[in-house]
């Protein structure tokens, strides 16, 4: 690294969580690493990005770009046109602000951004989180420099010469739970029994907080307590089933933020099968059952939840079948005590707590 030196970034990407706090991650990571960095975001219009990033403390310009919707609408007319007004401004943002380098998430802002810094010979990274490599991430892969991923053998998709198996950012405080049960059942005022954590993403997943309320007589007798998060869309229906039901053993949570206290009290999570979520419980090391949703592209998420149960290191419940199947999958952790350890045990040899290091390392070679 030369002393004096204002090294430049742009950080391209975004559209959903999964693809926004990786990024924001390496931002803050760059920050930590260089005695001085100037990092600018480029997003999507309209997009989660827009309010997120500049909520973290950085600065970011957004671009018409949108995607190809699945139904018959007349917006995808516009599509080619947001395209190329979406190039050549990506092409004058590297021309104005002179990136030392350009990293894209994937989503929709990372293919013009990324096609134009090669095209002006800038170095290129891109991350993908996802076990199922994301179509921009694929289009880009010949032309960039390097790809850090988040899953072992992502040839099928990516050059192997290209490829650094990093693993993906996640908040910190999730990297140090040990000691932290205690306070964890204080905060949210559970007994010192076996806990079940239930995650279905900020707005919630119909058919996992369906699935608990079915099964909710089936935790009691087991002397299980359920720690819920519902989402958005189901919090007032579970807060009244309990009412109802007189169910103490279900804690009922719209959201939760202090995820490093959940997971430090959970004993079994049962979760969607997306990949930052994913990337969390490696690291937590938590017998978990997966749920993928059914509502996203290339159904990536049910690809993310194998590259688990293919290493024996979690359980898989299909959507359609939770009804059915959920209680036989949390019996099986709660009374086999082999198999929650061999989880426990192959969990822990897919986390990667270093991935942000592991990534600015990366980009750091592609600037010398």
């Amino acid at each position: 690294m030369k002393g004096n030196k204002v090294y430049k970034v742009i950080i391209s990407g975004g559209g959903t969580g999964g693809h926004i706090y990786p990024a924001i991650a390496i931002a803050n990571q760059l920050q930590n690493t260089l005695p001085a960095v100037e990092i600018l975001f480029v997003g999507a219009e309209g997009r989660m990005e827009m309010e997120k990033v500049p909520k973290a403390g950085y600065e970011i310009i957004g671009l018409p770009v949108a995607g190809i919707q699945r139904r018959l609408t007349w917006k995808n007319l516009l599509v080619p046109f947001k395209l190329i007004q979406s190039l050549l401004r990506a092409k004058k943002i590297i021309k104005d602000f002179q990136p030392d380098v350009v990293i894209g998430v994937g989503g929709y802002a990372s293919a013009p951004v990324l096609r134009m810094a090669v095209g002006q010979g800038k170095p290129t990274l891109i991350q993908e989180q996802n076990s199922y490599a994301g179509l921009t991430n694929k289009w880009l892969a010949n032309k960039v420099n390097k790809i850090c991923v988040a899953y072992p053998n992502m040839e099928t998709y990516f050059p192997k010469d290209k490829i650094v198996f990093t693993g993906n950012p996640v908040r910190q405080d999730i990297l140090s739970i040990d000691d932290k049960r205690k306070k964890a059942r204080e905060h949210f005022g559970l007994e010192d029994k076996t806990t079940i954590l239930v995650i279905g993403g900020s707005l919630g997943a119909l058919t996992i907080n369906k699935g608990i309320l079915e099964y909710s007589s089936f935790f009691m007798e087991n002397n299980v307590q359920v720690l819920w998060q519902t989402g958005k869309h189901y919090h007032s229906q579970a807060k009244d089933f309990k009412k109802e039901s007189n169910a103490t053993h279900l804690h009922v949570y719209e959201f939760i933020y202090e995820m490093d206290l959940a997971y430090a009290v959970a004993d079994i999570v049962i979760s969607r099968a997306g990949a930052l979520s994913i990337s969390e419980l490696c690291l937590v090391k938590k017998p978990s059952i997966l749920i993928p949703s059914p509502n996203v592209s290339e159904d990536h998420q049910t690809k993310n939840a194998m590259a688990l149960v293919n290493e024996d290191a979690a359980l898989l419940v299909k959507d359609t079948e939770t009804s059915q199947k959920l209680g036989e999958a949390v019996e099986k952790l709660l009374f086999d005590e082999e198999l929650k350890q061999k989880c426990i045990h192959n969990i822990e040899k897919l986390g990667k707590p270093n991935a942000d290091k592991e990534i600015v390392a990366e980009v750091l070679k592609l600037v010398d």
